[in-house]
C-alpha cells in the first residue's frame, strides 16, 4: 500500500511538471508590421506584403538541370554529395553556421551563443508522419543532430513557420525549456506544454539575447496545419517569418520559406535598416510542380529567384538549403535537382553573390 502511494505521489508530481505553463510574450508595436486581413471572411488571419500574380525578373526555360562535376551522386541526381574544392570568403564574421539539412541549422554567433533555425531531427510529427509515408512511399534519411553537450548549452531556438518540416513537436521536447523560441505571431499556441519561454514576433520587431540582436522580417509564404474538413482549419492563422541575427556589427540572414516578392527589398531599403548582409542562408528547393507549378513558386524560390534576393539583400555569401539527402523532396524532381539547377544559373546569370555549399552535417566558419 505504502509502495502503491508513493508511486501515486511521484506520478502525480512528474505529470504536474509536465504541465507547467509555457510563458508567452508579444513582441510588436511601434516600428514593426502585423499584416493581419482587417475584414471580410479572412478577417483576422495573416497575409503577404505583396500578394497577386508575379513577374520574376529571371526564369529558366531550358536545359536547366545539366550534370555537373561538382556532385558524386548514387543515381542521377540522387543520394549526391558535392565535392568540388571552394574558396572560403574572407569575411571574419566570427559566425559558424552548421547544416543540419532541409532548413535546419545550427549557428554558432561571433560572442559564441547557440542558436537554432527550424531544426526537424527524422519526420513529421505523428499521425501526419504516417499519413506522409502512405501517400508518397519514403521518408526522409534523418537530419545530423545537435550532440548532448550542444543541446545542454542552447540559447535560443526560432522557426520561421509552422509547417510540419520546420517545426516538430517531438523535437521541441528533446530541446527542453532551457532554451528561449522565437517564432512568428501567433505560433505559441502549437507548443506543448512543459514551461517553454516563447516570445512570438511580428516583422520587424527586435529582441536581445545578451549583446546578440535577432530582428524578425518579413517572408512571402502561408501557414497551415490542421484540416479536418468542416470542421476546423488553420489556414495563415499563424505567421511566418525570416530572421536576422546580428552581433558585433556582422549580420546572418535566414530567409525562411519563402517567394520571391519586393519583400526583399524592402529589408534592404526601409529605413536603412540593415546594409550588406555578411552570410545570406537562403531556400532553393520546393519550386517544382506539374499539376500547379505557378503556386509552388508563388510560395518558394526557384535558384535563380534565390540568387535575385541574394542580389537583392547586397548578400557577400549564400548558403543554399531545402534540397539534399535529408529532405521530403516535396516539390523537387530529385534530392539534387535544385542544387544542380542553382549551379548552372548561378554561370548564366554571372551572379555577383559568391555560393558556398555545405552537405548535410558540414559547418563553415566564416
Amino acid at each position: 500500500m505504502k509502495l502503491t502511494t508513493f508511486s501515486l505521489i511521484t506520478t502525480c508530481m512528474l505529470l504536474s511538471a509536465c504541465q507547467t505553463a509555457n510563458h508567452i510574450e508579444v513582441i510588436a508595436g511601434e516600428g514593426t508590421v502585423t499584416p493581419l486581413h482587417q475584414d471580410g471572411e479572412r478577417e483576422g488571419r495573416f497575409h503577404n506584403l505583396y500578394p497577386g500574380k508575379k513577374t520574376y525578373p529571371t526564369t529558366c526555360e531550358a536545359d536547366c538541370y545539366p550534370t555537373s562535376p561538382k556532385l558524386q551522386c548514387e543515381t542521377d541526381s540522387e543520394n549526391c554529395q558535392y565535392i568540388a574544392d571552394q574558396v572560403i570568403p574572407k569575411l571574419n564574421t566570427g559566425y559558424t553556421v552548421r547544416w543540419l539539412g532541409h532548413a535546419g541549422f545550427m549557428i554558432r554567433t561571433p560572442n559564441g551563443q547557440q542558436m537554432l533555425f527550424d531544426p526537424v531531427k527524422e519526420q513529421f510529427d505523428s499521425p501526419v508522419d504516417l499519413a506522409f509515408r502512405l501517400a508518397s512511399g519514403f521518408y526522409r534519411q534523418p537530419s545530423d543532430w545537435l550532440t548532448q553537450s550542444e543541446l545542454e548549452n542552447l540559447d535560443a531556438v526560432m522557426y520561421s513557420h509552422i509547417h510540419y518540416d520546420h517545426f516538430n513537436k517531438a523535437d521541441i521536447e528533446e530541446l527542453g525549456n532551457k532554451p528561449r523560441y522565437l517564432t512568428p505571431l501567433g505560433m505559441a499556441d502549437n507548443f506543448p506544454t512543459g514551461g517553454f519561454n516563447i516570445s512570438e514576433m511580428a516583422w520587424y520587431a527586435k529582441t536581445n539575447i545578451s549583446d546578440l540582436a535577432i530582428h524578425a522580417l518579413p517572408a512571402h509564404h502561408f501557414s497551415s496545419r490542421v484540416m479536418i474538413p468542416f470542421i476546423y482549419e488553420d489556414n495563415d492563422k499563424d505567421l511566418w517569418n525570416g530572421w536576422l541575427l546580428e552581433q558585433n556589427g556582422k549580420t546572418l540572414f535566414f530567409a525562411g520559406d519563402t517567394g520571391y516578392s519586393k519583400h526583399f527589398k524592402d529589408i534592404k531599403d526601409i529605413k536603412q535598416k540593415y546594409s550588406d548582409i555578411d552570410i545570406c542562408l537562403m531556400p532553393i528547393a520546393s519550386y517544382y510542380s506539374e499539376e500547379s507549378p505557378s503556386w509552388y513558386r508563388y510560395v518558394h524560390t526557384t535558384p535563380e529567384d534565390a540568387l535575385n534576393a541574394a542580389n537583392d539583400l547586397n548578400c557577400k555569401v549564400m548558403i543554399p538549403w531545402g534540397y539534399g539527402n535529408s529532405t521530403w523532396k516535396m516539390g523537387d524532381r530529385t534530392s539534387h535537382s535544385a542544387l544542380l539547377r542553382l549551379l548552372h544559373m548561378h554561370t548564366k546569370m554571372d551572379a555577383k553573390t559568391p555560393l558556398y555549399i555545405l552537405n548535410e552535417g558540414e559547418s563553415i566558419s566564416l
